[in-house]
């Protein structure tokens, strides 16, 4: 049997897991929710979250991935009891990998056309207000041309870093993006604070005002903070456990795990620190929501001295985070060939990059094409739909999944995961949070989960005043609840 590949250092491992957790979310997401719910309240109560949820779940999935020595294809067959049905959830696994995919090489490929543009110089020298940039963004978007293109060279590039290998490739090249990237937002953040009028952004963003989050609605402020710090470390799909695979016993999983949220955490803070005081200096409203990002920063980089290398050296950072994230999942998705089938790293590639650009061409066509599809109703796209499946569906049930394996007696159990959470120097998992473990992280859980539904659902249901449509969907997510339970406590009959 062929010796499984390692990281070749820590450092490495750490970057890397954290170039998979540090995302879009973290630069397009975080900050807008950050200035749609008041700034540094929400902050406060994301860190706390963060820690208490998406820490103790990453653990779970590195323990998983380092205990089988496998990807999520086959880790659960490796470490279950004999008759039990958890390695049932490896091709929800797989699926959730290639499924966000299939819209996030497209995503990529726009941060990357954006780099170019900015350096072409097509946002400077010109009169750009909010129509325009706009009008600009949709032509990118009607173009199936550019998209397919752009999508095209981020799965290229991102599949040959792959195939190089775990450490010649994927380790040595994320090594030299995410400390390039962290490079960039250091920069970036210091610009941006010195802006004429950005301290009453950076007030705003870094002093709480719990007045403010009374007004926005606590619940509202509460629950945003809580679901965006369980999205934005990419667990559920065993997007962490492969790289928990690649790495020795000598260090203990729980303080890798404290590291690489701190990382995950500080580009976030970082990326927000950049964004929101700019907003500030030219009288910009931070709470834009995702098109502050492609609609209101080329307008802000176009009135800013040197906007032209600014706005590149942003987009440029974008890309980075976004094609680290897709080289680590591209790395799980050939483990999952090699594992199961057996194939080398080099045909893994070659099918996957084949397969990868088919199945992006959906959400590239849905914006120009096939824009009349809206799976989910009036207003959505196929983006939407597979956007929905994994962040809504398939992240939040597979964390579950994962929690309950290495609390569980009928899974991997408690004590077979605290031995391997904790095997080496570092620090050691508490063993007293054990009942929080086992229920009080998966009620949360089950709480966001639910909740993903229903603001997905409620408001077209109240707008075309039909509950049964609300109903019907929130028993679809009960029936995937279900599912999950199948796994956890399902047994084949013929055993004992």
């Amino acid at each position: 049997m062929k010796e499984r590949e390692k990281f070749s250092s820590r450092l490495g491992f750490i970057l890397v897991s954290a170039g998979c957790a540090v995302g879009i979310g973290n630069v397009w997401k975080f900050p807008y929710m950050a200035g749609k719910y008041g700034g540094a309240a929400f902050i406060l109560i994301y860190l706390v979250f963060l820690v208490l949820m998406g820490w103790p779940i990453m653990v779970c999935e590195f323990s998983v991935g380092r205990g089988s020595q496998k990807s999520c294809a086959t880790s659960f067959r490796v470490l279950e009891p004999e008759g039990t049905k958890w390695h049932h959830y490896g091709w929800f696994g797989m699926a959730g990998n290639y499924l966000l995919m299939m819209f996030y090489t497209m995503v990529a490929g726009w941060m990357m056309y954006y780099c170019f543009r900015c350096a072409r110089g097509d946002f400077s020298g010109i009169e750009l207000d909010a129509k325009g940039a706009g009008e600009r963004f949709n032509e990118m978007l009607s173009s199936p041309g550019t998209l397919s293109l752009w999508m095209i060279i981020a799965v290229l590039l991102s599949f040959g870093i792959c195939a190089l290998g775990v450490q010649k490739g994927v380790e040595r090249i994320t090594k030299i993006m995410m400390i390039a990237l962290l490079g960039l937002i250091v920069v970036l953040a210091v610009h941006s604070v010195r802006l004429p009028g950005a301290m009453e952004g950076v007030k705003f963003y870094l002093v709480p005002d719990f007045q403010a989050m009374k007004e926005t609605g606590i619940g509202d402020v509460v629950f945003g903070a809580m679901s965006q710090a369980f999205f934005t470390l990419s667990l559920g799909i065993g997007a962490m456990a492969i790289f928990g695979s690649y790495l020795e016993k000598s260090r203990s999983l729980t303080g890798e795990a404290m590291n690489i949220g701190i990382l995950d955490t500080f580009v976030a803070l970082m990326a927000g620190l950049i964004i929101i005081p700019a907003c500030f200096s030219f009288g910009v409203e931070p709470d834009a929501g995702p098109s502050l990002i492609f609609i209101t920063l080329p307008q802000i980089f176009n009135q800013m001295a040197g906007g032209r290398v600014w706005g590149t050296l942003f987009f440029l950072f974008l890309s980075f985070a976004a094609l680290s994230t897709v080289i680590a999942v591209f790395e799980n998705i050939i483990s999952f060939a090699m594992d199961l089938f057996g194939a080398d790293r080099k045909k893994a590639v070659a099918v996957n990059i084949v397969l990868v650009i088919l199945l992006s061409m959906p959400a590239v066509l849905g914006f120009n094409v096939l824009s009349d599809i809206q799976p989910l109703g009036a207003g959505t796209g196929i983006m939407d739909l597979e956007d929905f499946l994994v962040s809504s569906n398939l992240l939040p049930l597979g964390s579950l999944v994962y929690l309950m394996f290495c609390t569980q007696k009928n899974g991997w159990g408690w004590d077979n995961f605290i031995k391997e959470a904790n095997e080496g120097k570092g620090m050691k998992f508490p063993t007293f949070v054990r009942g929080y473990m086992t229920v009080g992280i998966p009620i949360l859980v089950v709480v966001i989960y639910l909740k993903g539904y229903w603001d997905m659902f409620a408001p077209r249901a109240a707008e075309e005043n039909n509950p049964a449509l609300l109903i019907g969907w929130m028993l679809v997510a009960v029936l995937f609840l279900l599912l999950v339970g199948w796994f956890a406590f399902g047994h084949d009959k013929k055993k004992k």
